[in-house]
Order: C-alpha cells, then sequence, then structure tokens
C-alpha cells in the first residue's frame, strides 16, 4: 500500500467512537504508514489496536499507548478528539470548562515533547475555542493548527440535496462561516444547485423563504439531531472530514471546505473561526470571505459569540488577557 508519508500520525482520542474511526480511515485513505494511538482508557485503547491488527492492514505500522510523552515525542501530525462528548439536552458550550482545561493541557504536552509537529488538528467542543487554548499554549504558529468546522457545511449540503431531492454533489459551495455551533453564519450566496444560484431559487415554488428558514434551523441543529437519533454524538463525519484535512496538510487531496482557523484581522480580532482557507504542506492560507449583506451581519453576531465564549476562558484563568498573549505564544501578536 502506498502512504502519503511515513511521518508519526498521532490520533488522541483513539480508543472513543470518533478516534477509532479516525485511526482506520487515515489507513484506508493511505495517510501514513506509522500511525501511534493515544488515549488515557487503556483498555478500550487496546481493543481499538486489536481491532485495527484483525483488519489485516498491509505496509503500516500501528502502536498505541497510554502515555502521553511517548505518543507525542517526534509526532509529525496530530488529530485530536480526546475531549468529553456532548450528550442530549447539552450544547457546544456546555462542554467549555472540563473541555477547555483538557485543551490547556494538551497545548502544554505539545510544546514539550512535539514542538516540531507540523500541523494539529483539533475536533473536540467547543473546538473554536479548544483550538484557540492549543494554539496558545503549544507555542505553535496559527498556520499549524485547525478545528473542524466543516460539519455545518456538509450539513448544509445534504438538507438541501434532501430537499431538492438530488444527488449531493449536485449541490456545491455550500458554506457556514463563524462560530461551530448554534450561533454559525449560515451562507446562500455561495451555493449552487445543480448549477443554479441558491440565491435565485429562494423565496421561489422551488423553495420558500420558510423552507429555507427551516433548513438553517436544522444545520444549526444537526448535531443535537444526530444525538436525537442514534443516542449519541456524531463519529463518522466528524472522523471522516478530519482525517481529509490532515491528508491536505500532508500535501495530499485539497480540502474541499472552510477550516476553523486562527483570524486577527481589522475586522476579527483574536479568534479561532470557520474560516475559507487552504490547508497545504507549509501550513493554513486564509482565503476571502464575502457574502450579502446580511450574511455578513450573521457573520459578524457568530463572531460576537465567540468572543464571549473566549472572554468567558479568560474569566475562568484557561487563557490570560490577551495583551498577555503574545508572552505565552511568540507567534501571537
Amino acid at each position: 500500500m502506498n502512504f502519503l508519508t511515513d511521518k508519526k500520525l498521532t490520533i488522541v482520542g483513539a480508543a472513543g467512537m470518533i478516534g477509532s474511526n479516525m485511526a482506520q480511515t487515515a489507513i484506508m485513505m493511505g495517510l501514513s504508514s506509522n500511525i501511534c494511538l493515544y488515549d488515557p482508557y487503556e483498555p478500550g485503547l487496546a481493543g481499538v489496536a486489536e481491532e485495527l491488527f484483525h483488519c489485516g492492514f498491509e505496509g503500516v505500522n500501528i502502536t498505541f499507548t497510554s502515555n502521553i510523552k511517548e505518543a507525542l515525542t517526534d509526532a509529525q501530525y496530530i488529530v485530536n478528539s480526546g475531549g468529553a462528548a456532548r450528550k442530549a439536552g447539552m450544547t457546544r458550550e456546555d462542554l467549555l470548562k472540563g473541555n477547555a482545561a483538557i485543551a490547556e493541557e494538551f497545548g502544554k504536552n505539545v510544546k514539550a515533547y512535539c514542538p516540531d509537529v507540523k500541523h494539529i488538528v483539533i475536533i473536540f467542543n467547543p473546538a473554536d475555542i479548544t483550538g484557540l487554548i492549543t494554539l496558545l499554549y503549544s507555542g505553535l504558529k496559527p498556520s499549524q493548527v485547525t478545528t473542524l468546522a466543516a460539519l455545518d457545511s456538509t450539513r448544509l449540503r445534504s438538507e438541501l440535496a434532501k430537499h431538492f431531492k438530488v444527488a449531493m454533489d449536485k449541490v456545491e459551495n455550500c458554506r457556514t462561516y463563524g462560530g461551530h455551533g448554534e450561533q454559525m453564519a449560515v451562507f446562500a450566496s455561495t451555493a449552487k444547485v445543480k448549477g443554479q444560484p441558491l440565491t435565485e431559487l429562494i423565496g421561489t415554488d422551488a423553495l420558500s423563504k420558510e423552507q429555507w428558514a427551516e433548513i438553517q434551523q436544522k444545520v444549526i441543529k444537526g448535531g443535537a439531531n444526530i444525538i436525537n437519533l442514534r443516542g449519541r454524538s456524531s463519529f463518522q463525519s466528524p472522523a471522516y472530514v478530519s482525517i481529509e484535512m490532515i491528508a491536505a496538510a500532508m500535501g495530499g487531496k485539497a480540502f474541499r471546505w472552510p477550516a476553523g482557523t486562527y483570524i486577527s484581522n481589522n475586522k476579527f480580532d483574536h479568534i479561532m473561526m470557520a474560516w475559507e482557507t487552504s490547508i497545504t504542506k507549509n501550513g493554513v492560507i486564509l482565503e476571502n470571505v464575502k457574502g450579502t449583506p446580511e450574511e455578513e451581519e450573521a457573520l459578524e453576531k457568530s463572531y460576537k459569540h465567540l468572543c464571549e465564549l473566549r472572554d468567558e476562558v479568560i474569566s475562568m484563568g484557561v487563557l490570560p488577557p490577551i495583551s498577555e498573549w503574545h508572552k505565552l505564544n511568540p507567534n501571537i501578536d
């Protein structure tokens, strides 16, 4: 089997459903011949490793450990799903306190054990905040840390495809930006259905304004719907899409969706949020995000919500005041 790289890829949280799916997906997609599984829950981790051994994959060295130093040492790529999962009735923000502490510890461990890591993808919620915390404590460059934000865009494509009764690949360039949560900005101006701009369809018999509003709500509540249907938070889609992200960072196929990335410009400052990006071997490149006045207003609202969460983390003492971020991580202005 041909692999993109022989550099070490570490899956953090590998005993969980997302982590175990990430490991299998990474192998099946031919990402790395050197995969390390980490989880503090040893029995579950050993079980995942056994399952992967039983798959009979060729040409890949699968190791597993509950020692974080061993897991991170020499790691060049990391995907981390190692936070608490969301349960029924919980929002992503409900997970803030516990997962913020996990992100802080992880960032410090990265700095201590693998400061030369090339790229990290953070999945556990609220990913915008846990990714920001990881970035600050790891000492890495903003271009080296991304978060999973694409599921909102894939869910938008799914809902539009179901509504119009077309194959999903007939729905193009679906985009949501800002927060990965209840306050996301859902863009219509970028999307096309069978080549026709979505904006030309909204308000017609094909898609009334009321139906469009319902679709937006379904996208916003997409994660909660999975919990209601399956009795647990989603794991297949975050596993697959996050591995697509790290594959792009390894120099593989271009990533097709928005990614959570660090933004600090004249309009949005000192925040991690879903944005249009290119993920490359040399890091994340920010692209332009342009919408209608209404869409840009929604994006600003989403940004303000993220700022509130960020400031809450600062008040908790997990992060220092923004004025001191450069001292914590010299790569942050």
